[in-house]
């Protein structure tokens, strides 16, 4: 996994810290769910967007004492001197908020919208690495999307080293461009990689044009990754396979029982000839459901993957805010809902999406690997290179939700395991 380029108080280190003090504890497996609930809980915390900038600004000053010790105030005439020398405004937008007052969100907020990146980014003269990083680690999300006009003109600045009045007429003139139907290429249909290695080939401003005006003559189609789709779907079908075995399993455990029972009530019957009996239990067998994966609905699956989080009166289950992991599992859970609104692209597929998916298929394919550790290695490299052609930045360890996702595949039963944890959410 990548370091924390970010600087100063190291996020990933101390993440590190507290996961080995976990996995490595010698009752790890015995009690992995206790163990792990308690890390999420005592030492692993989502990392506020705040802290990031002013971790950010700690080192590009040269300050000395800990970052959060440096009073609020300290951090907002920086951010205000700053963006007064590099000539940035305080929004893309017209507005007459103050920049005292937003600088204070920025550096109070749990998490900010993708142009506040970018605004921070001309205001703080960032390079085009430390806006990534910002991207990836504090938003949780892909790096510049190169089916963007605005963002692909961002990434041109801070590759270059321009700064925002730079930007500001690279943009007025983006506007000025005519729609021209010959340039126009269905970049928006192509996987992210390929437009995205179109995009970083981009050297000088005529080459950049080219770009946009293929961007403008496809106004209207969705910008949101093919690449994350793709590997969505890839997914979510193999899981489909590996829901289709459970709920098989399920159903002869289920068929079982109910067959036995059956053919014991048959054979206190005096009535019933052998013959008979024998034809009523060949029916019945005929009557055992089998699934596959086209069978598997929305529903089921996040049965499945829910099945420890309680239900209420009403059959739904029970709202997030009332796990105690909510901060830290925010908008992670893959409900009917969720999966409903990706299959129909009403949302765009995100990081926890793709890795969810896929720990859920390496929980059941155990038999695969050796041991634990194996399956361990074999994970991360599988996860990074999904999430990596969907530039969205490698496994981040000081992501609680992954940290926790990396502790459940080196348990005995990492689906289990992921279950546990939920339900003990739920009882605290």
């Amino acid at each position: 996994m990548p370091d924390d380029r970010i600087g100063g108080t190291d996020f990933t280190e101390m993440a590190w810290e507290n996961f080995y003090n976990s996995v490595d504890d010698p009752d790890f497996q015995n009690d992995d769910a206790g163990l792990i609930f308690e890390s999420l809980s005592e030492n692993l915390k989502v990392i506020p967007f705040g802290d990031y900038l002013k971790r950010y600004i700690h080192r590009i000053s040269g300050m000395t004492d800990d970052y959060l010790s440096i009073p609020l105030s300290e951090y907002q005439q920086i951010i205000k001197d700053s963006f007064e020398e590099n000539c940035t405004p305080v929004s893309f937008e017209p507005t007459t908020a103050r920049l005292s007052a937003l600088s204070k969100n920025w550096l109070t907020q749990q998490t900010v919208r993708r142009n506040v990146v970018f605004l921070l980014g001309f205001g703080l003269r960032m390079s085009e690495a430390d806006v990534n990083d910002f991207l990836e680690k504090a938003l949780h999300e892909h790096t510049f999307n190169p089916k963007d006009p605005f963002e692909v003109i961002c990434w041109y600045c801070f590759r270059n080293g321009f700064s925002y009045p730079s930007f500001k007429s690279l943009w007025e003139r983006y506007e000025k461009l005519e729609v021209n139907a010959k340039a126009s290429q269905n970049v928006f249909g192509d996987r992210t990689t390929v437009i995205r290695t179109g995009m970083q080939s981009i050297r000088a401003e005529d080459e950049l044009f080219n770009h946009l005006a293929k961007l403008r003559s496809s106004n209207g189609l969705s910008r949101m990754s093919v690449s994350s789709e793709l590997h969505f779907r890839q997914l979510y079908n193999e899981s489909r396979i590996c829901a289709a075995d459970i709920m098989n399993n399920l159903e002869e455990e289920r068929f079982q029982t109910e067959f036995y029972e059956y053919r014991d009530t048959l054979l206190r019957d005096n009535r019933i000839s052998d013959e008979e009996r024998v034809r009523r239990l060949n029916k019945k067998r005929e009557e055992k459901k089998h699934y596959s994966a086209e069978d598997v609905t929305e529903a089921d699956f996040e049965k499945i993957i829910c099945s420890a989080v309680p239900v209420g009166e009403h059959g739904n289950l029970m709202p997030a805010k009332a796990s105690s992991l909510n901060q830290s599992f925010y908008g992670k859970r893959f409900s009917r809902q969720h999966i409903n609104d990706l299959l129909s692209k009403k949302v765009e597929v995100d990081r926890f999406d793709l890795i969810t998916l896929n720990f859920f298929i390496f929980s059941q394919k155990l038999d695969r690997y050796s041991n634990s550790l194996k399956r361990y290695d074999a994970f991360i490299d599988s996860t990074n290179a999904i999430l990596k052609d969907c530039s969205l930045g490698e496994l981040y360890i000081a992501n609680p939700y992954e940290s926790f996702i990396l502790m459940c595949i080196l348990s005995n039963d990492p689906l289990g395991t992921y279950a546990d944890v939920l339900e003990l959410s739920y009882k605290q």
